[in-house]
């Protein structure tokens, strides 16, 4: 029986189970479905690789799922490879039946005030792809010699930087934390982290045990004002589930707690939303910020609504961590208000709602940025169902060559440093055996170039250990 060829662009976790659902497909009943996965980057995994905080190694232990998909016989992965520059989505579907898209949502969304474009302003994204050695972030520099940094979010990715602006040197030294962020934050100077939410305790997005590991943290202090989270708790909110229940029962606890003798402190604030930030050429000085108050709204969500009191606070950096954005691809429907793919249970859909044939889209840039890494599972699972149930029906792609060697062939050509999934575990095996000697799990290579050469068998020059200032 021919086989049924797939492509998947983006190898973060929704790729890999889309992947894994559609290969087990094809082991359980028969079908014969091949599987080829595309990566912009020369390294996989997505967000558990260059996302996931380095102090939750046992997030990151997933991949283990991911590499029993890798090993499948019938999946490919190409790596170093980006669509609409190396291959176009036309060239595609010429060979394969089905592409299902899984791009994420790589770029971070705005607060929308006076002064953000001033130096110190800064997206979390690029903080957080920058100490987790993306490479397309670890060129950048932060600068952490203020006393006070303040985080724009109520929910994870604002904890995460929270966090690791506290993390002592002792904490991230035995991470996969990249190596030039580990030196910079060990030199920092910050001493306060402010993580201020727009609505109250009940409606921020944070999970039960990141917010839990902030009171564990060796040389930091959490500090809550009870007064402030009674206020946000006055409005009845019928919304709740057990999981902000239990945040504010963690929240209360935090605010009877007295202060210690750490060195940092993070405060949480609520019903505040920023409205502007000053300071000049050289950097961001202070913040203001509008008191809200919460609202129901008709459905029954509540709502911030300012009251027009204002609070000034000083500071030398802000990070805005109110969410992902998910980005475009040329020729694939793209609903800018939702900032995803255009689709209908992870169809793609044209403008006037119908379906796109062959076409499909998984993860975050299918729904959002929403959910934990779990969530992408059962997300695949709705998308590959509908795609299988295409493929029975002949709803699919018609490709004029879908020779599983002629995509090698046009790649190789365009982009001799392609990189195979044997490239890539060799950069795993390398990073690994750099990271055994210091107890760590790996230490990361952050250029491509770096990444290229040891894909290709060559090792990196290495960067003189004095530089670092590690060992």
């Amino acid at each position: 029986m021919t086989a049924r060829r797939i492509a998947i662009i983006g190898s973060g976790p929704a790729g890999f189970y889309a992947a894994g659902h559609l290969l087990k497909e094809s082991s359980d009943d028969g079908r014969a479905i091949d599987v080829d996965m595309f990566e912009r980057l020369p390294t996989p995994w997505g967000l558990v690789r260059s996302g996931v905080a380095p102090d939750h190694p046992k997030i990151k232990s997933v991949t283990r799922v991911y590499e029993k998909t890798a090993a499948h016989p019938r999946f490919r992965f190409f790596g170093n490879i980006e669509i609409g520059r190396d291959v176009s989505r036309d060239e595609l579907a010429e060979r394969y039946h089905a592409i299902v898209y899984a791009t994420g949502s790589p770029t971070d969304r705005p607060l929308g005030v006076p002064g953000e474009d001033l130096p110190g302003s800064r997206a979390a994204t690029d903080f957080v792809g920058w100490y987790n050695g993306h490479p397309d972030f670890s060129d950048l520099q932060f600068d952490l010699s203020c006393e006070r940094a303040v985080v724009i979010g109520n929910g994870n990715v604002a904890l995460d930087v929270a966090r690791m602006l506290c993390l002592s040197h002792e904490e991230l030294a035995q991470t996969d934390i990249a190596d030039h962020a580990l030196k910079a934050l060990d030199q920092s100077a910050i001493s306060e982290i402010v993580v201020v939410g727009r609505r109250g305790p009940g409606q921020a997005a944070f999970t039960n045990p990141e917010l839990l590991e902030l009171g564990e943290l060796a040389d930091a202090d959490v500090i809550v004002d009870g007064e402030e989270i009674e206020l946000g708790l006055a409005t009845p909110d019928p919304t709740m589930d057990p999981t902000a229940e239990r945040n504010v029962a963690v929240l209360r606890e935090y605010a009877q707690r007295d202060p210690s003798d750490k060195r940092r402190r993070i405060v949480l604030r609520f019903l505040l939303s920023p409205v502007e930030l000053r300071g000049d050429e050289h950097g961001v000085e202070e913040i203001v910020l509008q008191r809200n108050e919460l609202v129901a709204s008709e459905n029954g969500r509540l709502r911030a609504e300012a009251t027009g009191e204002l609070q000034t606070l000083s500071t030398g950096l802000v990070m805005r961590a109110i969410g992902y954005r998910g980005a475009p691809l040329e020729g694939v429907p793209f609903d800018e208000r939702s900032a995803t793919i255009s689709n209908v249970g992870g169809r793609v859909v044209d403008a006037a709602g119908e379906p796109q044939v062959g076409e499909y889209t998984v993860g975050w840039i299918k729904r959002g940025p929403s959910g934990v890494i779990g969530t992408n599972k059962k997300d695949a699972q709705e998308t590959v169902d509908a795609l299988l149930e295409d493929l029975v029906e002949g709803r699919t792609l018609n490709p004029s060559d879908p020779d599983p060697s002629s995509i090698e062939a046009l790649l190789r050509e365009r982009v001799p440093s392609l990189v195979s999934y044997e490239g890539w575990s060799s950069i795993d095996r390398h990073e690994q055996a750099l990271g055994e000697p210091q107890g760590r799990p790996r230490v990361k290579l952050t250029t491509i170039d770096d990444l290229l050469a040891v894909a290709a068998g060559e090792a990196p020059t290495p960067e003189p250990l004095d530089t670092l200032g590690l060992r």
